[in-house]
């Protein structure tokens, strides 16, 4: 790396300091520092409260461990090898930040490859492994939030000195206790309110990427993922911000730290409560091959209690209706989006969809059925799965045992071709993600605009969905059992799949680990029955 300054190893094995000999430049310490004085904190109930702990159990601190986002870039730069050095720099921004940081602000580019390679030194590596850590997130500036330049990892981390580092936080902080976290960390505490807007999360969460042709030119930009967009399109944006969701408020007072801790109103949990209880539970069970060095039982919490979340707080699911008349049968159902942006919402490989099941209520015996998971992660009747070329479209109606309603991102290339590769990504040829409330699908953005059949869909409306299913019965069959259920699966079959044809460590792993966790890697938001 050009220009690169020393990391200073400032204690047995796990504390740096990014810092250059002269001039000022990016202050990190691993999030062991941070830990050491903020978990094991009391509430003003008495409750054990930890912030490090439940951190480093979240997708934020695994980000750099993540192994689909590895195959993921081996994939693009096997497709792409002329932008490697491209790819590298702009997939390391939110996902080793503070490696990449400290790179720039030395003359150097984020690397990726050198990493998976087993290329960096143990400064290097500890600095890469500790993902978004702590003092990524809490030295943002609030400057040029909410703009697009602040999208796609243009967050502005203000350069500064081990003597006079800054970090942001929501609350006022005396000079004595400034002083307690500088001895520490090397940084001292102030006030910061920005932590706390939504436009913080969107610096990382709002993604455009390069929309390239055949030839490897640059043609336009894709909104690969946008949920702060979206929740701006929404009326959550007047009463919710992205932090009441995924870092809900600890009730009452709380201790901020352990040491000296004052009681204080308004404590976020850095729980990061997302929707890929699937990733956390492979990170837990490969722990050993990925080098995760999380506790395995925080592990194990924080994929349960991401499912609670998703189980609870993400969708409901109602049968309006249930008609028959002689052979012909209808199921009416009504799909609500609970969440402040689509659903599913981000990385586009996530996909929700509705398996509908009609039984003879006296034997059990299926009399329609439409949207099974399978043994191998796929969809029964979805065009993709079985034809990468292929996608099931939007539907208002169905009456075949084929098709399904899935609720997903279909990407295209510059030929209009689908494709999973996020560098050929040029557009949308379906996007009937449930929408949030308040979302007005005639007004919104071409950024986050619905695409496909689902436009003229009047039913697909802002907060959900009503679908109708027809079919015949036989005479015979005197009474119906109708079950519902909205599954989601965060990475689709398609998406791990597509892997198959690049033969590198981090694509045959990822497919590996995918195919033998096939049963798991779709969950249930919602359901409903009728008897």
């Amino acid at each position: 790396m050009a220009g690169r300054a020393e990391f200073l190893l400032l204690a047995a094995g796990m504390w740096f300091v990014a810092a250059a000999a002269s001039g000022e430049e990016p202050v990190f310490v691993t999030s062991d520092r941070c830990i050491a004085c903020h978990s094991n904190m009391l509430d003003g109930a008495g409750n054990t409260v930890h912030i490090g702990y439940t951190w480093r159990a979240s997708m934020m601190a695994l980000s750099a461990k993540d192994p689909y986002w590895m195959a993921g870039v081996r994939r693009e730069i096997a497709d792409r090898p002329l932008r490697q050095a491209e790819i590298e720099d702009t997939c390391s921004v939110c996902h080793m930040p503070m490696f990449r940081t400290f790179a720039v602000a030395n003359g150097g580019r984020g690397e990726i490859l050198r990493y998976l390679d087993g290329g960096f030194d143990a400064a290097e590596r500890n600095i890469a492994d500790d993902g978004v850590s702590c003092t990524v997130c809490h030295q943002i500036s609030a400057e040029n939030f909410g703009e697009h330049g602040s999208f796609s990892g243009g967050y502005v981390i203000t350069p500064s000195t081990p003597e006079n580092g800054h970090a942001f936080g929501p609350y006022d902080i005396s000079s004595g206790l400034q002083r307690v976290m500088h001895s520490a960390a090397s940084l001292r505490p102030g006030a910061g309110a920005h932590v706390q807007q939504s436009e913080l999360c969107a610096t990382c969460h709002t993604l455009f990427t390069p929309a390239v042709d055949g030839s490897g030119n640059v043609i336009g930009e894709f909104p690969e993922q946008v949920p702060y967009l979206e929740w701006q399109h929404s009326n959550y944006a007047t009463s919710h911000n992205c932090q009441s969701c995924h870092m809900p408020e600890i009730q009452g007072t709380s201790q901020i730290s352990s040491v000296l801790g004052e009681q204080r109103e308004h404590v976020s949990q850095h729980v990061f409560r997302g929707g890929n209880a699937f990733m956390l539970t492979l990170l837990h069970k490969y722990r050993d091959e990925l080098g995760v060095q999380t506790p395995a039982h925080e592990l194990q919490a924080a994929a349960a209690a991401t499912l609670q979340h998703l189980q609870s707080d993400s969708a409901s699911i109602d049968i309006v209706a249930v008609a028959r008349v002689g052979a012909d049968a209808s199921v009416q159902l009504q799909v609500e989006n609970r969440s402040g942006h689509k659903l599913p919402t981000a990385y586009p490989s996530r996909r929700a969809w509705l398996h509908l099941r009609v039984s003879d209520a006296a034997t059990g015996t299926a009399v329609f059925e439409s949207g099974a998971l399978q043994a191998d992660g796929s969809i029964a009747g979805n065009d993709n799965d079985a034809d990468a070329g292929r996608y099931e479209p939007h539907y208002a109606v169905i009456d075949d045992a084929q098709q399904v309603q899935i609720y997903e991102p279909i990407v295209v290339d510059f030929s209009n071709a689908v494709t999973t590769s996020l560098l050929s990504a040029a557009g949308y040829a379906k996007d009937n993600r449930l929408l949030p409330g308040g979302f007005d699908k005639t007004s919104a953005s071409s950024a986050i605009a619905v695409h496909g059949d689902a436009i003229d869909d009047a039913d697909f409306v802002a907060g959900g969905d009503r679908i109708t299913y027809r079919f015949r019965v036989d005479p015979q069959v005197l009474s119906l059992r109708v079950s519902a259920r909205l599954m989601y699966q965060p990475i689709g079959f398609r998406w791990a799949n597509n892997l198959r044809d690049y033969d590198t460590l981090e694509t045959n792993r990822f497919v590996r680990y995918f195919a033998d966790n096939a049963d798991i890697s779709a969950v249930v938001l919602a359901e409903a029955s009728s008897d």
